[in-house]
């Protein structure tokens, strides 16, 4: 049963504690990673083999297995994913930077060029955690920004196949090329190129311990999107909030994963304990029961505070992925939350809207990032690069003060390459 705790009645480690995934799997991914350096596809052909139970010859998804996935999904989910598209599509076009130059003094122009990255990687997760959504959300941006090509690797089930719902999703969003590898090996492949993968710029996209610790080893060779931790939901609410939909949005995330963390946080115990209540009435229902309720049991927790302001200090402390304002007037809130993934305002705006059909991005910073990280977006798939060109007049205005400001730290070489083209 979900814990009920009173705010400044307990110690602060008890409010704002984390799951704490205790698994050591660097070495083990970094001898993946090694493999898949020196075997390329042989390596992935192996892994898959042994942890999907595939016996594959080629890697690449073709276009006849993405057609079949189509007409296995059927025309009305096709339409659902196409809708979801459309408005991630209208709010991340939302997000495109302009180039800009500037000219305005005699003789000096300056500038910046913003420029999609070559291409893009795509970590999919396969099996129970199949979800076309990642697809919509991570390739849409991609594509947005302008990258010329977009790859995707997800796991393939025993009988060789990717969920034909993924593809589904991939051919809405445009993915360029799908690739029939998951796991470490496949963060591998991405970062370093094999026969059959081609080497991307940026990694990006959920995944479990293996995939998550991959991503790390890999980054400085590619960038990535961030460490993805367990799904998080924290909800602000007042006495007027229905138990049965805090109950239903808590439960949300915990069905997610064991290690998730649902958070309410109330200035009435009234709304506490029917929540409470509720939360065991309604995990009974659930297919994924025995996930939830361990999510709940060790990872959840409703927090009594003496009042809403100090319930979204509470929520800037913990630093949530996903935020529900389940109170009057969200919008009087708003410029009081600091950290969050994304907020989700109002009675009527379930955290499920965003996973799925609103448009603003899922793949959120969790465990606590958000105090300094952002939702993936456009600016993931570009890259900033500066430009400055001086004519003679321009450079002579203003050499000595560079030459002077060089000697200042001792660095003799730029301070003479400030001035001898003024002495020619």
């Amino acid at each position: 049963m979900i814990r009920i705790l009173k705010y400044g009645e307990v110690e602060s480690a008890d409010i704002f504690a984390r799951a704490e995934l205790k698994v050591d799997v660097a070495a083990v991914v970094s001898g993946i990673i090694d493999d898949v350096r020196k075997n390329g596809d042989a390596a992935l052909l192996a892994y898959t083999k042994k942890f999907d139970g595939a016996d594959l010859k080629t890697l690449e998804v073709t276009q006849a297995e993405i057609d079949e996935a189509i007409a296995i999904i059927g025309e009305d989910f096709v339409r659902i994913l196409r809708t979801a598209a459309a408005n991630i599509r209208k709010f991340h076009e939302k997000q495109v930077r302009n180039s800009f130059i500037i000219n305005d003094e005699n003789g000096i122009v300056m500038g910046q060029k913003v420029i999609p990255v070559d291409r893009a990687g795509l970590y999919v997760p396969g099996g129970t955690a199949a979800y076309p959504s990642t697809v919509l959300m991570d390739a849409i941006p991609a594509k947005i920004a302008g990258c010329p090509e977009v790859v995707m690797v997800t796991p393939p089930g025993k009988d060789g196949k990717v969920n034909p719902a993924i593809l589904a999703a991939a051919s809405v969003a445009g993915v360029t090329r799908i690739f029939k590898v998951g796991g470490a090996q496949a963060v591998a492949a991405l970062a370093y190129g094999t026969e059959s993968v081609p080497r991307v710029d940026k990694i990006v996209g959920p995944g479990n311990a293996f995939v998550a610790e991959a991503k790390r080893q890999v980054y400085g060779v590619v960038s990535i999107d961030m460490i993805a931790g367990p799904s998080e939901i924290l909800i602000v609410a007042d006495g007027k909030t229905d138990p049965r939909h805090a109950a239903a949005d808590l439960l949300s995330q915990a069905e997610h994963d064991r290690l998730a963390s649902a958070v309410l946080v109330t200035d009435s115990m009234q709304l506490a304990e029917a929540v409470q209540k509720e939360i065991e009435v309604q995990l009974k229902t659930l297919e994924r029961e025995d996930i939830a309720r361990e999510s709940i049991d060790n990872n959840g927790k409703i927090i009594v505070a003496p009042d809403l302001r100090v319930a979204v200090d509470i929520a800037n402390e913990i630093a949530p992925e996903h935020l529900e304002l389940c109170v009057d007037n969200p919008f009087d809130y708003l410029d009081a939350v600091r950290h969050a993934g994304s907020i989700f305002m109002g009675r009527n705006c379930p955290e499920a809207l965003g996973d799925y059909m609103a448009g603003p991005n899922h793949t959120l910073p969790t465990s606590g990032t958000a105090r300094f990280s952002s939702p993936l977006s456009v600016d993931d798939f570009v890259k900033k690069t500066q430009y400055t060109y001086f004519t003679r007049a321009a450079l002579e205005r203003v050499a000595q003060d560079v030459h002077d400001f060089a000697c200042r730290e001792g660095l003799t070489a730029h301070a003479r390459s400030a001035v001898i083209r003024l002495e020619e």
